[in-house]
């Protein structure tokens, strides 16, 4: 079941980009993280691409572990699957005993696999309990963040993760409601937002629960303080020559993730030095002009593709201590 309806987004390009780090003479026995397993399409097309490449992958989600699990376990011990947040990954390196990696890969999001799975409650089109934990066996709800949250601190969270401009008008809606009754399933929630739009919101832009949606999700998972984490702690993983792939389906993910790259990219030295010591120059090299986009055909054949932003950095230079 999970391989016919997971289609890994920008496949191709996520190899193109890792490839030369992957088949680099000096690494004969690469190593390669994924920090998003979900059903595994990614993980499985670098096993079988990089036949020398050793893989390490992580996910939050034990159902997606045990489901890439069976995928995977034809390659063997080329395989390492671990239970852990992609911000984990220093600590997941050193319990493996891995000093460095040559190649990492995210693809952020929620995965194919929470969307199709309707009692957990990501999706708007289909009602379901409101949960949105990626890892069910710990955190708050999405119901307990709407049913809990002060009126002021869920706007904040409608502005800044859904960027709801109509954020004050739900909120006002969801805190009368919820003191009738508390909020437990994702299709009282989609009629509230329906109803507390004015007609010209609702005409752009899809179903307009998507960004309050986004929004809880991104809260209940705590997915923008672990990212800012993250991309920094994968850089700081890789070696020399090591490349690094991020696909981002939203523009605060692709935010981040453009701010360290470029950072990593910049020559850090005061104005007016006639030579740059080593210590200042650019630590990354970036791979992709700006964020690249899916093709019309890959969108056509997977629309969930089409938000993705794909960028790729190298690492040229070792930090200095």
């Amino acid at each position: 079941m999970s391989q016919t309806r997971h289609v890994p987004v920008m496949l191709q390009r996520c190899l193109d980009l890792l490839a030369p780090a992957l088949q680099d003479p000096a690494h004969p026995e690469p190593v390669v993280v994924d920090c998003t397993l979900g059903l595994g399409g990614h993980s499985e097309a670098l096993l079988a691409s990089f036949p020398t490449a050793r893989l390490i992958a992580l996910d939050r989600d034990k159902e997606a572990l045990r489901l890439s699990g069976e995928r995977l376990a034809p390659y063997g011990d080329r395989a390492t699957l671990v239970h852990a947040v992609y911000d984990e990954l220093p600590e997941v390196l050193e319990r493996l005993g891995v000093p460095k990696v040559q190649g990492v890969l995210f693809d952020l999001g929620v995965s194919s696999m929470q969307l199709d799975e309707a009692d957990r409650g990501f999706a708007y089109a289909q009602d379901a309990p409101l949960d949105m934990r990626m890892d069910q066996s710990t955190g708050v709800s999405a119901a307990e963040v709407l049913n809990t949250y002060p009126p002021g601190e869920l706007v904040r969270i409608l502005r800044a993760y859904g960027e709801e401009k109509q954020a004050k008008r739900i909120v006002s809606a969801v805190v009368r409601e919820r003191e009738k009754e508390p909020f437990s399933n994702s299709a009282r929630l989609v009629e509230l937002i329906r109803d507390a739009l004015p007609q010209a919101a609702k005409r752009t832009g899809g179903n307009p629960a998507k960004r309050t949606f986004q929004a809880l999700r991104i809260e209940v998972n705590g997915e923008l303080s672990v990212l800012e984490r993250a991309i920094p702690a994968a850089v700081d993983s890789l070696a020399v020559g090591g490349r690094i792939a991020v696909l981002s389906y939203h523009s605060l993910e692709d935010r981040l993730v453009k701010q360290v790259f470029a950072a990593g990219a910049a020559n850090t030295a005061p104005p007016g030095l006639p030579v740059v010591p080593e210590r200042y120059q650019p630590r990354l090299k970036q791979l992709t002009r700006g964020a690249e986009l899916p093709t019309e055909e890959e969108v056509a054949e997977n629309r969930r593709a089409a938000p993705a932003r794909l960028r790729g950095a190298q690492r040229i230079r070792e930090e200095e201590r």
